[in-house]
């Protein structure tokens, strides 16, 4: 393992501090372990010739627009071969949560991905992609 020496200023490090506190990590070097890690990661699916993927999809929408869970739901099955899993929670009377598992090739999991995030009334979509040896 090697050490590695990082500067920051005062203010950035003690909200450095807060946040590793916050997310339950014993040090600062865990924490920047898996900052490193993760853009390690990032850039590896970029640049290399990673191509397949698992990756959970969760979005907030409002079930109230018109024909979208049909519409996502038609989405969904028309793209069988990636979906894994999909969970749906009720978070109040308007508004639901979906949280789906996709594994496939990433070019076709991010398509998925953006696909869901872009349909009308889709207020907020975030993708956790993980890249797997091909």
């Amino acid at each position: 393992m090697q050490r590695v020496t990082v500067s920051l200023d005062e203010d950035v490090a003690a909200a450095f501090d807060a946040l590793a506190l916050e997310q339950g990590y014993a040090s600062r070097s865990e924490a920047v372990r898996d900052l490193v890690r993760r853009a390690v990661d990032d850039r590896r699916l970029q640049q290399t010739g990673a191509t397949l993927c698992v990756a959970n999809v969760s979005f907030v929408y409002d079930h109230h627009v018109r024909s979208l869970a049909q519409r996502l739901m038609t989405l969904q099955h028309d793209h069988h071969d990636l979906v894994i899993s999909t969970t749906h929670v009720h978070l109040d009377h308007d508004t639901c949560l979906e949280s789906v598992l996709l594994k496939g090739r990433i070019d076709d999991v991010r398509a998925l991905a953006d696909g869901i995030q872009a349909e009308r009334g889709v207020r907020y979509g975030a993708v956790n992609l993980v890249g797997m040896p091909g």
